[in-house]
């Protein structure tokens, strides 16, 4: 394995790692340091607080954690849905664009990177942009619940900007009087199309990543830990196809021993020199 640590969009490395891509099939694989650059935090950065994440059986199971969820993601979603792409994003929609890369597999929630125009993305883990019902499957645009929420908590309004999470939520005082949002066909839990943790991704979504990973010969993971199994099971997949895998992170990961290439550092410093060696870099402006 070749290790290298740089922050610096003109490094050696980067264009070892084009040479190395060069006329393959590559899919990528993000996580949280893709967008915080963005204004996201993620929970296992340099920096980030200490924070339990909501479970799915404790949303499920109890109507306070209910209303403790919407309360911190209703004032979340303010500023959550106000993110915009950063260059990492840019970068890897021009290179799907320009061919050199053919999809994205995403273990973020906040659909950035198909605002930043990458049109082959799974998203792993779902998207905020979305609520539906547990019961009944109804779907509904975040926004509309969203509105909802403020109408039967208007108080909330009120309230604040508090420290964005990195799953959108946010803590709250008082969120033992809110009222909570129910599906308006049936009456049941209303959840972002998300996966909580101790919930499983849906086979349908977890098939498509695994297609897109067996259809390429290269995996870059870049931005992420790789602790959650999810994704980790991704890198798996492709060591046990012998494919070529390079990740980027600021920090360790729990892959770092499959890995061909390694680089410590920054995703989007990363994401736009590679733009830059693999000749994608003029399509940025275009999609911006």
């Amino acid at each position: 394995m070749v290790t290298a640590q740089t922050d610096s969009p003109a490094t050696q490395q980067v264009h070892d790692v084009a040479r190395l891509v060069a006329g393959k099939r590559v899919a990528v694989l993000t996580g949280a340091g893709v967008s915080t650059d963005s204004g996201i935090p993620d929970y296992r950065g340099q920096g980030a607080s200490k924070r339990t994440p909501m479970k799915f059986a404790d949303f499920i199971g109890s109507i306070d954690y209910r209303r403790r969820y919407w309360a911190g993601a209703h004032l979340g979603w303010r500023r959550f849905a106000q993110a915009e792409p950063n260059p990492g994003h840019l970068a890897l929609a021009a290179m799907e664009q320009y061919g050199a890369i053919t999809g994205i597999v995403s273990q973020n929630v906040d659909g950035l990177h198909r605002r930043a125009g990458s049109a082959h993305v799974v998203d792993l883990h779902g998207t905020l942009s979305r609520v539906g019902c547990v019961e009944c499957g109804q779907m509904y645009d975040r926004d509309s619940v969203e509105l909802r929420v403020a109408l039967l908590n208007p108080w909330l309004e009120k309230m604040p900007d508090p420290e964005l999470a990195p799953d959108g939520d946010s803590d709250v005082v008082g969120w033992e009087t809110v009222e909570v949002p129910e599906c308006t066909v049936c009456g049941g839990i209303l959840k972002p199309d998300v996966v909580f943790f101790g919930e499983f991704v849906p086979p349908k979504v977890y098939q498509a990543a695994t297609a897109l990973i067996t259809r390429a010969d290269v995996l870059i993971a870049v931005g992420s830990s790789l602790v959650v199994n999810s994704g980790l099971r991704l890198v798996e997949l492709a060591h046990r196809r012998r494919d070529t895998i390079i990740i980027v992170n600021r920090g360790e990961t729990k892959a770092d021993r499959f890995a061909h290439v390694r680089i410590d550092g920054g995703s989007s410093e990363f994401l736009s020199a590679l733009a830059e060696a693999t000749g994608a870099a003029n399509l940025i402006e275009d999609i911006e």
